[in-house]
């Protein structure tokens, strides 16, 4: 198969960067903003979406800890040495970074003293010895 020439080529990619565009204009396209009623039913919706993942992330903890309580007799049974449950803080969520006093987590936003005048040591700064789980440079290129 011969390859086209550049002015053909040139084409080919104008062409295909129209119809890419063609193509994805009715995506730019705006909907009409929502009716009172339409945004009061979305957010019944919502309200309800909520409650049930709720209600199934309860009914799975309960499901988890019975499976826990089940393997727990069987185990004490069985002579298998157990260890009590470990308790599990909540995770902050997404949210947490909001509850922090200042964006670095400093006082005052910045670094302490000790932090900023602490030497930085680097191998590619060379201001660390090389680590002992490297190639040896002896041998570079083998």
């Amino acid at each position: 198969m011969q390859a086209l020439p550049p002015a053909a080529r040139r084409r080919c990619v104008i062409l295909v960067a129209a119809l890419a565009s063609l193509a994805s204009a009715p995506a730019l396209a705006r909907l009409p903003p929502l009716t009172p009623e339409q945004q009061q039913a979305a957010a019944v919706k919502k309200q309800q979406a909520a409650a049930q993942a709720e209600k199934e992330k309860q009914e799975l903890a309960a499901s988890m800890d019975k499976v826990a309580e089940r393997w727990r007799a069987r185990a004490n049974a069985n002579g298998w040495e157990t260890h009590p449950p470990t308790p599990v803080a909540a995770v902050p969520g997404i949210k947490a970074s909001e509850t922090q006093a200042t964006p670095a987590g400093q006082p005052g936003g910045r670094l302490g003293d000790a932090a900023a005048n602490a030497p930085v040591r680097s191998e590619k700064l060379e201001t660390a010895p090389p680590s002992g789980d490297v190639k040896d440079p002896a041998k570079k290129g083998k």
